[in-house]
């Protein structure tokens, strides 16, 4: 028995040692770094120019007839006015209804060219919510500390970092070898819109022969990480793929009546068996390969005692997989979603409903379409009286490879002005305009270069939405390196 305990005790005692072994030597991978020249960039006229841009409400709706495009009109006046050298230099098509379309012709033409996105709209302001806001949701107001107004970070930070970008390379007097497309949707806020303006931009480009080499949207940011013992740096996200998205509206038929004289269950009463049903039965979950990378290249970065789990994470993921699924940020990165956000009924208070629905929105996994999603509604549900309706739906993309030229630049740039960072791809939970690119691109990343903490990320859409001044000159230069490496060979 000794002789055995022994073994035992022997056997993991080696295991450990080899296992503090692995950790020592479980560091980030060395990988060749672009050389980059200083950057010039005026930091206080960005500023400026995003100020400006927040003051003007572009608010795209559903229904086109309630939109106010005299607003999308003044904000093309505003970009022309803001970059003269861009509109003498760059040829520029408005395709309907509002969306824009910049090409900056390279000297080689034999190159494919790259594309940098972005939407002009907003979402709006809720109604009976505009005087939460510390600053008014359309003032734009620079406080030295931040931005303040609604798209300061969705995502007019952006579409004015690349038009700042591109402007002071004009006024430099750079000439790039492929050309490159500047996009600009105006109702990427409106999902699954069979007119979208993205999708009028790649249609043109379509017609035209033209196939990207790259294309850059929003996406992933530029998040501080400080866990204690553990990660202290940054951790950049880039969107290697999305979501898709689907709303499904569910009804039930009843037999109504006066509420004097209710049945068992009433419509409502069934409907809310329909809904646990649903939320009792998630999709399965899945680790992707992207999450194996993202957690690898974390763990990588971890001190020393950290690395000890983290090298260790492919024969955890079991066990990894369980906790994340009780934690619904963490969920969502391994499981298409299910979310019941909207229920009708009864008009009034003392009539039984005839009509009951509820509107569930999903965000479905690569791999998981919408013709599964209604599958999985008609298995998940007991009651096979429900009616099914597909209202708004866009499938998920596809994965863009992080073994690329353009990925390649992304990390470079980045781990230039932050060493310390953990560059990552993942998966994006909404939905971009860079979606409608994928039939003319293989390589498709959504990422946006400004440094923004979780807490503030998260009134991204709500009340007091607000962009950190102190990350704006860092993002225009990001955009000049990542067009200087990848058009100006």
């Amino acid at each position: 028995m000794k002789k055995h305990t022994k073994a035992i005790l022997g056997a993991l005692g080696a295991a450990a040692a080899a296992n503090c072994v692995h950790a020592a030597f479980y560091k980030p991978e060395k990988k060749p770094r672009i050389e980059l020249a200083p950057e010039n960039c005026n930091a206080e006229r960005a500023c400026e120019h995003i100020s400006q841009a927040l003051q003007i409400p572009t608010v795209s709706n559903p229904e086109k007839e309630k939109v106010d495009w005299s607003q999308f009109d003044r904000f093309h006046r505003f970009l022309e006015e803001a970059y003269p050298l861009i509109h003498e230099k760059l040829e520029k098509e408005v395709v309907p209804e509002a969306s824009l379309l910049y090409r900056w012709k390279g000297k080689n033409p034999a190159l494919e060219p790259i594309a940098l996105l972005a939407h002009q709209d907003v979402v709006p302001v809720a109604p009976g919510t505009e005087d939460d806001w510390t600053r008014p949701a359309f003032s734009g107001y620079n406080d030295g500390e931040y931005i303040w107004g609604r798209g300061a970070l969705d995502m007019k930070n952006h579409l004015i970092g690349v038009m700042e970008a591109v402007e002071t390379l004009l006024e430099e007097g750079f000439e790039p070898e492929r050309d490159v497309y500047l996009c600009f949707g105006h109702d990427e806020e409106v999902v699954g819109r069979e007119t979208a303006g993205a999708k009028s931009i790649v249609k043109i480009l379509e017609s035209r022969g033209v196939h990207l080499d790259s294309v850059l949207d929003e996406g992933g940011a530029i998040l501080p990480v400080h866990i204690k013992g553990i990660f202290k740096g940054y951790l950049a996200g880039v969107g290697i793929a999305e979501k898709g998205y689907a709303d499904f509206e569910i009804s039930l038929e009843s037999k109504g009546g006066h509420s004097s004289q209710p049945p068992k269950h009433s419509g409502l009463g069934e409907m809310a068996k329909v809904i646990t049903d649903l939320e009792n039965h998630q999709f399965k979950s899945q680790v992707m390969p992207f999450l194996v990378d993202l957690f690898d290249t974390i763990g990588r970065k971890t001190s020393y005692p950290a690395r000890l789990v983290m090298c260790n994470l492919k024969a955890l993921m079991p066990l990894v997989r369980v906790i994340m699924k009780q934690i619904p940020p963490a969920a969502s990165l391994i499981r298409s979603t299910i979310g019941v956000t909207m229920a009708s009924g009864s008009p009034a208070a003392n009539v039984l409903p005839q009509n009951t629905s509820i509107v569930v929105n999903f965000r479905a996994m690569p791999g998981t379409s919408i013709e599964d999603i209604e599958k999985h509604i008609r298995k998940s549900v007991r009651n096979k009286k429900i009616n099914i309706k597909t209202l708004n739906s866009k499938e998920a993309s596809g994965f863009s490879s992080t073994d690329s030229r353009a990925y390649r630049v992304i990390e470079s740039v980045t781990t230039a002005n932050h060493p310390d960072a953990a560059v990552a791809p993942f998966l994006v939970m909404g939905g971009t305009d860079a979606w409608y690119y994928e039939g003319i691109c293989d390589h498709v990343y959504r990422f946006s270069p400004f440094i923004a903490d979780t807490k503030l990320l998260l009134c991204t859409h709500g009340t007091n939405e607000r962009l950190p001044v102190k990350s704006v000159g860092e993002a225009v230069v990001f955009f000049k390196r990542y067009i200087r490496a990848l058009a100006g060979e």
